[in-house]
């Protein structure tokens, strides 16, 4: 009879100390290669910032959910005038900046007239160039007025780059952001982490988590050997495919398998001579194998593209076949151009594990060809300071993670400095037609151009590879837009 108080009492001890064990798991820690240049969404185009604080720190008016769907973010609900030039939002209620004080209508007005300014640093501004006025008409009602209908409108204003910032805070957002999203920041000890911290007065639905923490690991070893030491307990796009095999045979971890929106290039800069010759970038793609890219950096997780659109959009059109692999056409195409060999080219390579592995490869096929492509492995600050703003480039890879960008090509200047007024006027178009049927077809025919043009040369559409513990639940497996939502992640009961 001794012995059954004292089992019973040694099972109640281990079922307490089990309950405890879950109830303290409540944060967790996410490794992520590359490290924000800053953390103001607003003024850059390292899509690394958003995957820190999109849908965490910093909302927007609407926002993409996991399947890529637009719904409401802080504008609760809206009303479109039959013309489609009037947009009347009604914001949340009681909603407040991390700071305390209020978010109301005049944040929002204040967050997209700096966005479409003059002098604005915003790296998508042409996503606010057709806004006409933006009117605070009450605390809690937005009036915004197009200057022609744009049915991406809505979609547009989702964008990280469109997230509500206050006139208050707006000085020092590059190293304290203060939002109104379901985590705060807490801090950032550059060169390692970011830390979050659960926001208590969120508006919304609150995060299940009270605390996240983001971990930078640029190398692909120090990530895999992170991971199977249990120091991550997630990491989304992870940089180390050829181990994947591995994590999905232990039962520690799961692997999910998704989509992203990033179409993979070689981009090319094409007012550089002889690059600006079409021949010449046409001729770089056919020295190309996306086959072998695709085997030998991502280990073959990656569909092939032959233009700057998503493959599992409905309007995709599989443009491969233009830049096939073919040396040999590719060695005429340089002649007929009257290059002389060897061309000598500079390749940038930021850290993510696509480029600098891919690149290499680009290079040795490039070589057969007569092309000898210098690799100089720049940080990713470098990259945007140097290739992104100052065209100091030939090639570089780089993957475009932002949903539906193919108007990027309507920018001259634009990283690589394609200028076609026809294509120009394609956008504009395609920015004001409503019929669904039309807008398909005139991006199908955006997609050809490019793809005639040669202005890149597309590699593959980067999937998004995460590895996560088994007990983590409510991660996005698939990324319409570059983010580490985690406002609904949480652990396993």
């Amino acid at each position: 009879m001794t012995n059954k108080p004292f089992a019973l009492g040694l099972a109640g001890a281990f079922a307490l100390t089990a309950t405890l064990a879950v109830a303290q798991q409540s944060d967790m820690t996410i490794g992520q290669q590359l490290e924000p240049p800053h953390l103001d969404p607003t003024s850059a185009a390292a899509g690394a910032i958003d995957s820190v604080l999109y849908s965490n720190v910093f909302e927007g008016l609407t926002r993409f959910g996991p399947d890529g769907s637009v719904g409401p973010g802080l504008a609760r609900e809206w009303e479109i005038s039959d013309d489609g030039l009037t947009y009347t939002f009604h914001l949340a209620e009681g909603v407040k900046f991390h700071d305390g004080t209020t978010m109301d209508s005049e944040d929002v007005k204040f967050s997209l007239d700096r966005a479409r300014a003059e002098d604005s640093v915003n790296a998508q501004k042409a996503l606010f160039s057709g806004i006409e006025s933006v009117e605070a008409t009450d605390p809690a009602t937005v009036t915004v007025t197009l200057k022609n209908p744009d049915g991406n409108f809505l979609f547009n204003l989702a964008w990280g780059d469109a997230v509500i910032v206050a006139p208050e805070s707006i000085e020092n957002i590059k190293t304290t952001p203060i939002g109104t999203g379901a985590f705060m920041f807490d801090n950032w000890v550059q060169g390692d982490r970011i830390e979050l911290t659960k926001n208590p007065e969120y508006w919304g639905e609150p995060a299940m988590l009270d605390a996240v923490t983001f971990k930078f690991i640029s190398d692909p070893t120090a990530a895999f050997a992170a991971m199977m030491a249990e120091d991550l307990d997630v990491f989304p796009a992870f940089p180390a495919p050829e181990n994947l095999p591995q994590f999905d045979a232990d039962p520690r971890f799961k692997v999910l398998v998704g989509s992203t929106e990033g179409e993979t290039i070689l981009a090319i800069n094409n007012k550089l001579p002889p690059l600006d010759d079409v021949r010449v970038r046409q001729a770089i793609a056919h020295a190309v194998n996306r086959h072998e890219i695709i085997d030998g950096a991502q280990f073959g997780y990656g569909t092939p593209i032959g233009t700057h659109f998503a493959p599992h959009h409905p309007d995709y059109v599989d443009l491969t076949e233009m830049s096939q692999h073919d040396p040999e056409k590719a060695r005429t195409l340089l002649e007929e151009a009257g290059v002389s060999l060897p061309l000598q080219l500079k390749m940038t390579l930021p850290p993510p594990s696509y480029a600098r592995r891919g690149g290499e490869i680009i290079a040795a096929q490039l070589r057969q060809v007569g092309i000898e492509a210098e690799i100089e492995n720049v940080e990713w600050a470098q990259w945007l300071e140097a290739t992104f703003r100052g065209y100091d480039y030939g090639l570089t890879v780089i993957s475009h993670t932002e949903p539906l960008d193919i108007n990027i090509y309507a920018r001259p200047d634009y990283y690589f400095q394609y200028d076609n007024a026809e294509f120009q006027k394609l956008m504009e178009e395609v920015g004001v037609e409503s019929d669904p049927d039309k807008r398909s077809e005139m991006f199908r025919q955006a997609q050809t151009t490019i793809a005639e043009d040669y202005v890149n040369a597309y590699l593959f559409q980067l999937p998004l590879l995460t590895v996560a513990k088994t007990g983590v639940e409510g991660l996005w497996e698939n990324a319409p837009t570059q983010a580490a939502d985690m406002t609904a992640v949480h652990w396993a009961e």
